[in-house]
């Protein structure tokens, strides 16, 4: 494997801004491949240098400015990872307008509230056909003038245009109209169910502080290749695999898909990723899967590789002491681990996992087969790191040490503050929501119950909000979910479960009653309660749920159910004396029903 020594990071001074950072890096290196990417229409893989990225970035800003956009306007980006998005991007920090991002797989409604509540006055898209799905419900976004798709246009509508026919000709100057740190970069909606979304709003201080604090933790050197596949809209993605690579000069390669990441690690031979935890939860899947199709002596040298691996991790840490196991490390790397890594291009330096917790069982997999996986933790609202481990002080049970110019503490209720330059500007348009998540003397209060260990390594231990957070990242509160089952008098009781897992799933106490009403003319072929393990008294059930939930994000759809006649109650410990839900105690009591709703999914 090559070996990495040549570093060449930008300091934030040097930079002051993100399209400062750029313009810098793209002057130190004009000819270096800034990107590679797949083109659709020709089939085959495409680079861009920095200095053509430069020239590009200079037309884009030119059609921006004759939109007469003024600096501070905010401008939206629905689009998957690709040049464009970073060049658009760019393109708007440079003249002083504010990046909002949108997820491509968002509902319309979601993203019309968004166009609307930031007042933006432009959006980049796909194709026009993405438009016609947004058309309807962003019919009253006022402040858009402007809709710009990448593909041709066919359609008549004089809001679109084609980015071909938008973007002129000529050569034109990359512009800086700012260089003070503090100004808005962006604003980026967190996930909301019933509840409307809120506008995180990050300066360029913000990011580069936090790309930079973040390199003092992990090196990244100039021959370093990413490759980039989960959302740029996510702000993991965003400030970590793409403003810090600028930052260190490392070259980006855009995914296709995620349909087809596996031939894409082979094909690019990555060096870093950064993963949310359901990836590592797919490809484990799918080496399980082949196990089981194999002889049973393959699972067994599978399991001695991780094991012997997984010690020589903890040997290197120097948590454990020498073992003679450890003399079988090279027989089961040839013969497994290799084998595995090389499905993941087979040149990973580490992997970064954040947006969710990374189950411990997983990560001692991947660990044990040779691959650092750096698990962190942070928020949008903390642009986004707070915390990472390191390679060589790795505790995968922790989210890590904090990284450089960034303070926490431990709140009296248990809860992780933060304070420190990677703090957002407040919330969009909503000062009430901004002071309820900031102390009076200027912390942020994360709504995780955390504890300290004494090297400095943070454990999250809850939540003091309930709040699931899937496999992928989405942020879900179970109470809204709850709330809106139960306006179904079916339902006489309702908890959402799927901490950590890929989807959601409920447990409920069903109304024997409204039950009986409501399958008056069904027959499920068994009466009550026996009924309520039938798979199709299980579907019925999901329909009442799903019929309730017509306004929730798609992420947020109840996919499984256990099914209860027995109430919850104080009387059987399962109710507080408030009458409040004991979440941990009703899960422990159903626990085998909640892992069977999870049975062949990790």
């Amino acid at each position: 494997m090559h070996k990495f020594t040549t570093k060449d990071i930008i300091h934030p001074e040097q930079a002051l801004t993100l399209d400062g950072l750029f313009h810098q890096r793209a002057l130190r290196h004009p000819e270096k491949k800034f990107c590679h990417y797949f083109e659709q229409v020709e089939q085959r893989w495409q680079a861009i240098t920095w200095s053509q990225a430069l020239e590009q970035i200079g037309l884009w800003q030119a059609a921006l400015q004759a939109e007469g956009l003024q600096p501070g306007d905010r401008i939206a980006v629905m689009l998957r990872n690709c040049p464009e998005w970073v060049i658009f991007d760019q393109a708007a920090l440079g003249l002083g307008l504010v990046t909002v991002p949108l997820y491509t797989s968002d509902r319309a409604e979601n993203v019309a509230y968004v166009l609307q509540d930031c007042g933006a006055k432009l959006l980049l898209l796909d194709s026009g056909q993405h438009w016609t799905r947004l058309s309807a419900a962003c019919a009253n976004v006022s402040s858009l003038t402007r809709v710009i798709c990448l593909r041709a246009v066919t359609d008549g509508n004089p809001l679109l245009r084609s980015a071909s026919e938008w973007l002129g000709h000529g050569n034109k100057e990359f512009q800086h109209l700012s260089t003070d740190p503090q100004q808005l970069a962006s604003i980026i909606y967190t996930s909301g169910t019933t509840g409307n979304p809120k506008g995180v709003m990050l300066s360029h201080a913000n990011l580069l502080y936090n790309a930079w604090g973040s390199l003092q933790t992990f090196d990244v050197f100039i021959d370093d290749i990413f490759l980039s596949f989960l959302p740029l809209s996510h702000i993991l993605e965003r400030a970590i695999g793409y403003y810090l690579l600028v930052m260190a000069g490392a070259t980006l390669v855009y995914a296709r898909s995620m349909q087809q990441l596996q031939e894409d690690l082979i094909t690019i031979k990555p060096t870093l990723i950064i993963c949310v935890p359901r990836v590592y939860e797919r490809i484990l899947a799918g080496i399980n899967q082949k196990l089981g199709q194999a002889p049973r002596m393959m699972t067994v040298l599978f399991k001695l590789a991780v094991k012997v691996g997984h010690h020589r991790f903890e040997y290197q840490q120097k948590r454990k002491s020498w073992h003679p196991r450890l003399l079988l490390w090279p027989l089961c790397k040839r013969l497994v681990a290799d084998k595995v890594l090389g499905k993941l291009g087979g040149h990973l330096r580490f992997s970064i996992s954040g947006g969710a917790a990374l189950s411990p069982d997983i990560s001692r997999v991947f660990i044990g087969l040779g691959l650092p996986i750096l698990q962190g933790y942070g928020l949008t609202e903390t642009s986004p790191v707070i915390s990472v481990n390191r390679v060589a002080d790795n505790q995968p049970a922790s989210v890590g040490k904090i990284i450089p110019g960034i303070q926490v503490r431990i709140a009296e209720n248990g809860a992780l503050l933060t304070k420190g330059p990677h703090l957002m500007q407040g919330y969009w348009n909503n000062p009430e929501a901004t002071k309820a998540i900031c102390t009076e003397d200027g912390w942020l209060d994360t709504g995780d119950v955390a504890r300290l260990d004494d090297e400095g390594r943070i454990y999250i231990t809850g939540r003091i909000k309930e709040i699931i957070v899937l496999s992928n990242g989405e942020k879900v509160p179970p109470v809204d979910i709850e709330a809106a089952t139960q306006n179904d008098p079916l339902f006489e009781q309702v908890m959402v479960v799927g901490e950590g897992k890929a989807y959601l799933s409920a447990l409920a106490v069903l109304n024997h009653e409204q039950w009986r009403i409501a399958t008056a003319t069904t027959d499920f072929g068994s009466s009550w309660p026996d009924v309520l393990q039938s798979p199709q008294a299980k579907q019925f059930v999901l329909s009442r749920i799903d019929a309730q939930m017509k306004h929730f994000p798609g992420y947020a759809k109840i996919r499984r159910i256990t099914l209860i006649a027995e109430a919850w109650s104080t009387e059987n410990g399962l109710l507080t004396a408030t009458q409040k839900l004991k979440r941990t105690d009703v899960l422990d009591r159903y626990r085998q029903e909640y892992e069977a709703m999870y049975l062949g999914y990790l």
